[in-house]
């Protein structure tokens, strides 16, 4: 099959979006066999964000340059042509992301869902995010032969909330990047620390947890590392607490492995991949009880309830004394989750496509 994917996501520095988009390309052109093309109508300097990316990665490059490319995106998706095989040339699959749902004239049509936040919580999120994704849920719901989501809950909400049919609905795990290991660097923060890995946005529910660090005392440190969000910020300027900023995707291993306790408080996801890449890392885990953090954990992470500091401060001081059962447990869990499965679960959807 000659499939081509939409890589827009990865024109900006990576996060769990594009981090999923980068590891499901490594994971087909490791599943050998088929033509994957990597395509996004792109800026200039997204075109080498993108490149960057994707550099060591065996798929084809089609990434035209454009002014304004967003909206380029945005009213090409609106305006339903030209098809994309005047871009692109023929293809069996075109599969799609968040940012554009371009025309095609034949192949089969697939796209990716994440999660359905802007939809559920649209005050958790950007307007600009609610409008481009709420149209293009209801466009994929539509259109789409095939609907890939990142986990059975994500898969579910989709069937529910858009009465997609279930047996459109394909699951493909993320998979965790091999530098996410127990062994290699640690960052030394020059005291033991707890580490929280998220955007500043309202729906990782930040200020609950520094709420929780308040009640732990001077025991740990909190370090927060994650890319300027939007929306109601959490209080971190504060004795204790160490903001890292946006940390690059190979840089998180070592913080990983420096922690003492890997908090993942999160209201919501579609999965959660933190939690894995820290279980990988061979560090302990707190993750927050909302059922769409169930497949993340497994039976390896201990659960608090997101909403109540008590309760997450104490379910750190239990994955500190329950370290030695926690790490490899963890370790064996994050084992099950690879890019060649989750490149291999694509091709089947794809194949399976009536």
């Amino acid at each position: 099959m000659r499939i081509v994917v939409d890589v827009s996501p990865l024109s900006h520095p990576r996060t769990g979006v594009g981090n999923y988009i980068r590891g499901s390309l490594l994971g087909l052109a490791e599943a050998g066999g088929h033509e994957i093309v990597a395509f996004a109508p792109a800026s200039r300097r997204g075109k080498r964000e993108i490149e960057e990316s994707l550099d060591g990665i065996a798929v084809e490059h089609r990434l035209p340059v454009l002014p304004a490319a967003h909206a380029v995106r945005t009213a090409w998706s609106r305006l339903g042509r030209p098809a994309a095989e005047r871009v692109v040339g023929g293809f069996d699959v075109l599969h799609f992301s968040d940012w554009m749902y371009p025309p095609q004239r034949s192949g089969l049509r697939s796209t990716m869902i994440h999660d359905l936040v802007p939809v559920h919580f649209p005050e958790w999120v950007h307007s600009r995010t609610r409008r481009m994704h709420g149209a293009k849920y209801r466009h994929a719901a539509r259109s789409c032969d095939v609907v890939i989501v990142n986990s059975r809950f994500t898969g579910d909400d989709v069937a529910e909330t858009f009465s997609v049919p279930p047996a459109r609905i394909h699951v493909a795990y993320p998979g965790v990047d091999s530098g996410f290991t127990p062994d290699g660097e640690r960052y030394d923060l020059g005291r033991p620390y707890v580490l929280t890995v998220a955007t500043l946005e309202p729906r990782k529910n930040l200020t609950a947890l520094v709420e929780a660090h308040r009640l732990l005392g001077d025991e740990l440190a909190l370090a927060v590392t994650g890319a300027a969000g939007w929306g109601a910020q959490a209080a971190l300027d504060v004795e204790g607490i160490v903001r890292l900023g946006y940390t690059l995707p190979q840089d998180l291993p070592r913080l990983y492995r420096g922690a003492s306790v890997v908090v993942y408080p999160s209201l919501f996801e579609g999965f959660g991949m933190p939690i894995v890449e820290a279980m990988a890392c061979g560090v302990p885990v707190v993750a927050s009880s909302h059922p769409s953090m169930d497949e993340a954990c497994g039976e390896a992470a201990v659960r608090a309830d997101p909403e109540d500091p008590d309760a997450i401060a104490a379910a750190i001081r239990s994955a500190l004394d329950r370290r030695d059962e926690l790490v490899p447990k963890g370790l064996e869990h994050a084992r099950s989750f690879t890019w060649l499965a989750n490149g291999l679960a694509h091709l089947a959807a794809w194949e399976a496509a009536p």
